[in-house]
């Protein structure tokens, strides 16, 4: 996964040979059982699986938020999401936390979990897409291009989601269930655009992010990830820091 500066500033970053695998997290800051599993992806990167291998975005749902806490960083199309992908898989209701790999469930053991061999496996097999994504940060806001190429042989109705998300964020919980604990986030997603629909074999497509006056600009990266609608697969995924 090459990632550079370009001209005048310009950060640059493209998919290499390797399939990168996408984890998802559903999440509620009013879920007393959600932060073990905030605090397991956080994580991983010491376990090898750092952007290059595994792109993480924690997606915060708004269905707990009536139940004592509002969740400041909870999007009901977040919490949309997570029923599609339900709906999908034939699966009638949602729960958090819950993690999907690659748009299947993941369940880690109490003791032990497989999570490295799991995305080592699909490392190894072959991309379907290629990514690059160009991008200019100029303080109020992110400017960004991406460019996605399909395989031969691929369907040409795949998903493209483009995503900004954010790590090192605290808050201090004082209602609901986590009354009185403070609260680290990594990979929270602060906005997903898409899907962009492929109708062809290659999609083009230019994003602006405006960016708020409470986050972190130094915490920021952008991501990409091409998804199959039918399975949840996730063909290939990119992510980058451009401060």
């Amino acid at each position: 996964m090459p990632v550079g500066a370009g001209a005048a500033g310009e950060c640059v970053a493209s998919s290499g040979s390797l399939r990168v695998a996408l984890l998802e997290l559903y999440t509620s800051e009013g879920c007393d059982s959600c932060p073990p599993a905030d605090r397991w992806v956080a994580q991983l990167p010491a376990k090898k699986l750092a952007a290059d291998r595994l792109l993480t975005l924690a997606f915060h749902v708004d269905y707990w938020n009536q139940l004592g806490w509002r969740d400041a960083f909870s999007q009901a199309a977040f919490s949309e999401r997570q029923r599609e992908q339900s709906r999908r898989r034939a699966v009638g209701f949602v729960v958090t936390p819950q993690l999907l790999l690659n748009g299947r469930d993941y369940r880690r053991g109490v003791l032990f979990d497989d999570i490295e061999a799991t995305v080592r496996g699909i490392n190894r097999s072959s991309p379907a897409a290629e990514l690059s994504m160009r991008a200019i940060n100029r303080g109020s806001s992110i400017e960004s291009t991406i460019e996605v190429s399909l395989v031969d042989g691929v369907q040409q109705d795949s998903q493209v989601y483009v995503a900004l998300y954010e790590n090192n964020l605290l808050s201090a919980i004082k209602a609901g269930e986590n009354k009185g604990v403070t609260l680290k986030h990594d990979y929270v997603v602060r906005s997903l655009v898409g899907p962009l629909m492929m109708r062809r074999a290659h999609l083009s497509h230019k994003q602006d992010f405006v960016l708020q006056s409470d986050w972190k600009g130094a915490d920021l990266r952008l991501a990409a990830f091409v998804q199959d609608p039918r399975t949840g697969d996730v063909l290939q995924a990119l992510s980058m820091q451009c401060p």
